[in-house]
Order: C-alpha cells, then sequence, then structure tokens
C-alpha cells in the first residue's frame, strides 16, 4: 500500500506518461504543492530503487539559446504494468 504523497506522485507521472507529456521534479512539485525533497525522495525510494520509474537526462535549448541539461522522469515497462493497489505481501 502507498502512503498518500508516494499515490499523488504516482498517478502524476502515470497520468502524464499515458499522455506522452515530459515532466520534471519541478513539474511535480508546483503541481501538487509538496517540496522537491519529498517529491525526489518519493520517486528515488519508492519508485526509481525498485524499478517503476527513472530519470531521464535530457539536453534542451533553453529560452535564451544555450543547451540545457533536464531530467525528466519517466515510467518504466515493469512501472506501467505493475499493480500498485495490491496488498503488499508479509
Amino acid at each position: 500500500m502507498l502512503k498518500e504523497n508516494s499515490r499523488k506522485v504516482l498517478d502524476y507521472v502515470m497520468a502524464a506518461d499515458a499522455e506522452g507529456r515530459d515532466i520534471t521534479v519541478d513539474d511535480i512539485v508546483r503541481d501538487l504543492g509538496l517540496t522537491k525533497p519529498q517529491v525526489g525522495g518519493i520517486i528515488t525510494s519508492a519508485f526509481q530503487k525498485k524499478g517503476f520509474m527513472f530519470r531521464d537526462e535530457q539536453t534542451i535549448e533553453a529560452a535564451d539559446g544555450t543547451p540545457q541539461k533536464v531530467k525528466y522522469i519517466r515510467m518504466t515497462d515493469e512501472g506501467r504494468s505493475f499493480d500498485f493497489d495490491a496488498p503488499d505481501e508479509k
């Protein structure tokens, strides 16, 4: 069973994934009202270490034309197919 904030982050990332949107930790922070350390910790410990999400580093062009590195949050195939509502095994 996921904690409330972990569920919010999961639902947000899964919706973005289904819509094909690129999202960052900053997007999640802004839209869910959580702190950057909260979101980063949730992604790392609840999802990334278990193979359900990953950070995809890309180089994009900033508004001023300079290259900028960005880390998009992505679901893995395993994360897309995992049943997060199944009861935890003891």
